[in-house]
Order: structure tokens, then C-alpha cells, then sequence
């Protein structure tokens, strides 16, 4: 396992051109959840109106999930690992 900072989880998600990886992170009940999921596009509102907030002043990052097949937020503030290409990254602050 390889160990990164979020700086470095951001860099390497955001090269993976919409392929799918994994991530694990703590919710906000403090469960621990795994997440497969994909970078796509740009998300899209199921009733056209804006986001109240921008994800990333929040340290938020809009994903697919492909297991619901919908839009989730990637909170790197709680991010413990993630796995690309077979490759396990440990995250540290």
C-alpha cells in the first residue's frame, strides 16, 4: 500500500479520464463506506436547479456511483484509501 496526501488522491482521481476505481471513506454516522465509482462529465440536476454550494470549497468531489447509478460527493476530508488500477493508496493528512 502506498501512502499519499489528498493533493496527490485529487491528482490521481482526476487521471483516471472516467475509468473506474474505488474509494474508501468515513460517513458523516461514522460508518465506514466503499464507494465504486467513476469520474462523468458534469452532474446533472434531476430538477434543473443549481447546487446551493460549490463542491470543491468544501473539499466535495462529484462522482457516479456505479453500484446506485447516481451522483455521489467524495468528501477528502474523511478519505482513507482508494484503489486504481489495482493500485492501493493509503491517505494521510
Amino acid at each position: 500500500m502506498i501512502t499519499i496526501n489528498t493533493n496527490q488522491a485529487k491528482e490521481l482521481i482526476r487521471d483516471t479520464n472516467g475509468q473506474i476505481f474505488s474509494s474508501t471513506f468515513i460517513k458523516k454516522d461514522n460508518s465506514i463506506r466503499t464507494l465504486t465509482c467513476r469520474l462523468r462529465k458534469r452532474y446533472k440536476s434531476k430538477t434543473g436547479r443549481k447546487a446551493p454550494y460549490k463542491a470543491k470549497e468544501y473539499n466535495l468531489l462529484p462522482v457516479y456511483d456505479m453500484k446506485i447509478k447516481d451522483f455521489r460527493m467524495l468528501n477528502f476530508n474523511t478519505l482513507l484509501t482508494i484503489t486504481i488500477n489495482k493500485n492501493k493508496y493509503k491517505i494521510i493528512e
